[in-house]
């Protein structure tokens, strides 16, 4: 178990990158997760843009390579192929981008919300709390009342 003093004395035990709490124990490449939006291909894509190992622990950051990694952040839709982003052809702007944090999750409800208003039978589905890409109802995914077979009365 490592104590305080095999990290050093300016080490942070919790970076505040996107809106989001990074544990700084963990290595960087995988410390990126915890933003929503991020997931490894993307978080190793990060460090590359950022010129930052990703294998070295979030903690030993210091200022100018958090800020090289917030750039990073920033900028990652328009250095990446738009294979590469988690929002290509937007509605609205019809551009390629990329969200993180909190935007993950408001536009995710904008998109529900619109399906739901033109009455799209996916919108209706989402309303109602019912699966939406045709999985099957009656056996999977119950919740709610524990649900049984009955016994034959004799």
């Amino acid at each position: 178990m490592s104590t305080e003093n095999d990290f050093g004395e300016d080490f942070l035990y919790i970076l505040r990158i996107a809106d989001a709490d990074i544990d700084g124990v963990r290595p960087i490449g995988m410390g990126l997760t915890n933003v929503k939006g991020i997931g490894r291909r993307t978080a190793r894509r990060l460090c590359q843009l950022a010129e930052i190992d990703p294998s070295k622990l979030g903690g030993h950051l210091d200022d100018a390579e958090q800020d090289r990694l917030r750039n990073a952040i920033d900028t990652y839709p328009s250095l990446v192929p738009g294979w590469l982003v988690n929002r290509e052809r937007d509605l609205e702007t019809n551009e390629d981008a990329h969200l993180f944090s909190l935007e993950v999750k408001l536009t995710r409800d904008d998109d529900i919300a619109r399906l739901a208003e033109m009455k799209a039978y996916r919108g209706l589905r989402h309303r109602s709390g019912h699966k939406v890409r045709g999985q099957r109802l009656r056996s999977n995914g119950r919740s709610g009342l524990t649900l049984g077979v009955e016994r034959k009365k004799v």
